[in-house]
C-alpha cells in the first residue's frame, strides 16, 4: 500500500509542477493514439458499412477475419510493422522506422478490426426496412449510405472508444516501432515500462496513473456526446 500512496502522491506532484518532460509525453500519446484511431475510422467505417450492406463471395471470411484482427497480438502488429519498415524492408526507404509515423501505422493495424467489426454490428442491426423506405423515397446511394451511418451514429462512437481504447493502453507495438526514443517516440506505455525495467515503481504508479486519467478523459468525453445523442432520440 505504501508504495501504491508513493505512486499516487508522485503523480500529483508532477502534475502540480507542469513537469514538461511528462506532458511532452502525454502530448505525443494524444497525438499518436488521436491519429491512428481517426486513421482507422476512416478505413473502418467505410469497411465496415460495405461488409453489412453488401453479399459477395468470400464476405463470410472476411468478417471472420475481421472478427480475428480484434484479438490480434500487438506484438505481433509491432513486428510485422518493424520487418517492413526496417531499412532492408520493402518500405524501407521511407525512413519512417523509430518515428511517430511508425507508431502510428501499427497502432491503426490494431485499431482498424475494432473499428470495423463495431461499425458491422452497428448497421447491421438497422431494420432492413428503414434501407426498402428510403430506396422507395429515390435516395442515391451515397443519400443512403449517409442516412443509415446516422441511424447507427451510436454504435459508431462505441467503435471509436473501442479503437482508442485498444490503442492508447498498448506498449508492445510501439516499443517495437517506436523505440522508446526520448524526445520523440516515449509515449506513458511504453515510458511506465521503463521506469519498471528501472526499478522505480513509485514513477511508474504515477505515470501508469496519469495515463489512466488522459484515456478515462477522452472515452468520458466521448461517452458524453454518445448519451446525449441517445437523450434526444
Amino acid at each position: 500500500m505504501e508504495l501504491i500512496w508513493d505512486g499516487l502522491v508522485q503523480a500529483f506532484f508532477i502534475l502540480l509542477n507542469l513537469d514538461p518532460e511528462v506532458f511532452e509525453v502525454c502530448w505525443l500519446t494524444l497525438k499518436v493514439s488521436g491519429t491512428a484511431t481517426l486513421l482507422s475510422v476512416i478505413i473502418g467505417v467505410p469497411l465496415g458499412c460495405i461488409l453489412a450492406l453488401s453479399r459477395f463471395p468470400g464476405r463470410n471470411f472476411l468478417v471472420s477475419l475481421s472478427n480475428f484482427g480484434m484479438g490480434l497480438p500487438p506484438v505481433v502488429v509491432g513486428l510485422w510493422v518493424s520487418i517492413f519498415l526496417w531499412r532492408s524492408g520493402p518500405f524501407g526507404s521511407l525512413g519512417i522506422i523509430y518515428t511517430p509515423t511508425a507508431m502510428v501505422i501499427a497502432q491503426a493495424v490494431i485499431a482498424s478490426p475494432l473499428v470495423i467489426s463495431f461499425t458491422l454490428a452497428a448497421v447491421q442491426q438497422i431494420s432492413p426496412r428503414l434501407r426498402l423506405h428510403l430506396l422507395a423515397l429515390g435516395a442515391n446511394r451515397r443519400q443512403l449510405l449517409w442516412n443509415l451511418i446516422k441511424e447507427a451514429r451510436l454504435g459508431l462512437l462505441a467503435a471509436v472508444m473501442a479503437g482508442f481504447g485498444g490503442v492508447i493502453s498498448e506498449v508492445g507495438a510501439s516499443q517495437m516501432v517506436g523505440g522508446n526514443i526520448k524526445g520523440e517516440t516515449r509515449v506513458l506505455t511504453t515510458a511506465t515500462v521503463m521506469e519498471v525495467n528501472k526499478g522505480n515503481f513509485d514513477v511508474a504508479i504515477a505515470l501508469s496513473v496519469i495515463l489512466l486519467a488522459l484515456a478515462y478523459g477522452v472515452t468520458a468525453l466521448l461517452t458524453s456526446l454518445q448519451q446525449r445523442r441517445s437523450s434526444y432520440e
